[in-house]
C-alpha cells in the first residue's frame, strides 16, 4: 500500500512547529503589533519578473460564462500596505502563500510566510528588531551584519558598484561556473547569479547574517538611499547558507512605485513573459499615503526547518507538494 497518504512531516515535529509559531504569536502580542488577515485570492498579482503566480477563474453563480480571473498571492505585501495607509499601525500576518515552479529542498508551491511592518522605523532600527526576534522565539545567537558591498569585498575580492564583466568572468571561471554564464552581458544579473551561487551558501553558518544595501537594480520596492544613490534600502536574512527573509526601507512614493511596476512589465516584455495586470488598488493605497515604515518577509517552514535541523522542507510542513 502506498504511504503517500502519510504527512510528510512526523507528528512530534508538528507539535514542535505549533510551539514556535505560538511562540511567535505571543512575541508580537507583547510588542502590541496587530495580527491581521488580509485575501489568499487577488484580482492582481505581482509584476517580479522572479515570482511565477498561480491563477485561477471565479465564475458566477448566475453565469458561467462570465468569469473573472484571479490570482493565489505570492505574499500578502500589497494587501498588507494597503491597511498601512489606512492608518492600521504596526502589523503583522503568518499565512499561506503561493508560487509556482519552486519546488525543492528549501521550496514548496504553497509555504507559509511571516509579513511584518513596522512605522516609522529605519532599515537599521529593523534589522535590530528583528535580531532580537530571532534571539527571543528561536535562542538565535546575535546576528552579523554586512553590506551587500563588503561582503562581495570578503568573499570574492571585488567591488560590486566598480566592478567589470570580464572581472565576473574571470570569477565564474574560477569557481567552475562559466558554463552557466559565459554568455550573461548583463552586469546586474551577473552579480546576482554570483551572490547566490558563490556567496549565499557561505552565509551564516554559525549564527544569523544580514546583508543590506543592495544595489539599486535590485531594489524591488525599497527606498533608495539618499546618501548613496547606488543602492536600496533592502536587507535579506541567511542562516546555514539559507535564505530566510527579505526586508525593505518601503518605498512610499507613488510615482516611483507605478515606474517600477511598469518597467517590471517592460522587462517581462523583453524575457517573453506574460504581462501582469498592475494592481491599481495598491497604487491607490500608495497615492493614498503609504507611512514611513520597513517591511520583512520571512519563510516560517525554513525557519522552523533551522530550528529542528532539519534538511528539507518537507521535514516541517504536515504534507508536501508530493503528498498534496
Amino acid at each position: 500500500m502506498k504511504k503517500s497518504w502519510k504527512p510528510s512531516a512526523s507528528i512530534q515535529d508538528l507539535v514542535k512547529r505549533s510551539e514556535i509559531i505560538t511562540k511567535i504569536r505571543s512575541f508580537f502580542l507583547e510588542k502590541k503589533i496587530l495580527e491581521v488577515e488580509t485575501p489568499l485570492l487577488s484580482k492582481a498579482t505581482v509584476t517580479d519578473i522572479n515570482l511565477i503566480p498561480f491563477e485561477t477563474n471565479y465564475f458566477s453563480s448566475e453565469n458561467n460564462l462570465n468569469q473573472l480571473k484571479l490570482w493565489l498571492i505570492t505574499s500578502p505585501e500589497y494587501h498588507m500596505k494597503r491597511l498601512l495607509a489606512a492608518k492600521s499601525g504596526p502589523i503583522y500576518q503568518i499565512c499561506h502563500s503561493f508560487r509556482n515552479q519552486e519546488y525543492g529542498q528549501y521550496h514548496n508551491p504553497e509555504f507559509t510566510i511571516l509579513e511584518w511592518y513596522q512605522n516609522s522605523c529605519s532599515m537599521k532600527k529593523f534589522i535590530y528588531q528583528i535580531d532580537l526576534f530571532f534571539q527571543d522565539v528561536l535562542q538565535f545567537k546575535k546576528s552579523e551584519k554586512i553590506s551587500y558591498q563588503d561582503v562581495f569585498i570578503k568573499y570574492l575580492n571585488v567591488d560590486p558598484f566598480s566592478t567589470q564583466l570580464s572581472e565576473l568572468h574571470k570569477i565564474s571561471k574560477k569557481f567552475n561556473l562559466a558554463h552557466l554564464t559565459f554568455s550573461e552581458k548583463n552586469l546586474n544579473t551577473l552579480i546576482e547569479t554570483l551572490f547566490t551561487l558563490i556567496i549565499e551558501p557561505l552565509l551564516g553558518q554559525e549564527k544569523p547574517v544580514f546583508i543590506y544595501n543592495f544595489p539599486v537594480a535590485q531594489a524591488s520596492l525599497a527606498a533608495v538611499n539618499n546618501k548613496d544613490h547606488r543602492v536600496a534600502e533592502r536587507f535579506e536574512i541567511f542562516f546555514k547558507g539559507i535564505e530566510l527573509g527579505n526586508g525593505f526601507y518601503e518605498l512610499t512614493n507613488y510615482l516611483e512605485n507605478k515606474e517600477r511596476l511598469i518597467n517590471n512589465n517592460k522587462k517581462r516584455y523583453e524575457m517573453n513573459l506574460t504581462l501582469q495586470k498592475i494592481d491599481n488598488n495598491f497604487l491607490n493605497a500608495i497615492y493614498y499615503g503609504l507611512p514611513p515604515c520597513s517591511g520583512v518577509a520571512i519563510g516560517i517552514d525554513r525557519l522552523i526547518m533551522i530550528a529542528l535541523n532539519k534538511k528539507n522542507i518537507e521535514e516541517v510542513i504536515s504534507f508536501s507538494f508530493d503528498r498534496c
